[in-house]
């Protein structure tokens, strides 16, 4: 068994369940999701912020912020935003092949 290969109790490591049960719109859904979370982890980590900074300065409360960095919340579009504008970025709508 490959180290990297990580099992469900059903015996199919991520990529495949992830084939399985979701179909290329959710699959395209998640990634830019992940994408955007993982952009905003490194952008706070860059700047040296904390959460409770991130809070102070774009008025979204730390524990949305812990949520939204662990991906167990949807977020509306301007808590996104107001995160965003507090550390100098913005979001960029472009193709899909160009966000890869």
């Amino acid at each position: 068994m490959s180290k990297n290969k990580v099992l469900s109790p059903m015996g199919d490591d991520w990529a495949d369940l992830r084939q399985t049960l979701l179909n290329p719109q959710e699959r395209a859904a998640t990634d830019v999701k992940i994408a955007l979370l993982d952009e905003i982890i490194k952008s706070r980590q860059d700047k040296g912020l904390s959460q409770k900074k991130l809070e102070e300065i774009s008025g979204v409360k730390q524990p949305v912020i812990a949520r939204l960095e662990h991906g167990t919340t949807d977020p509306q579009l301007s808590t996104i935003i107001k995160v965003l504008i507090s550390m100098g970025k913005t979001l960029a709508v472009v193709p899909l092949e160009q966000a890869q």
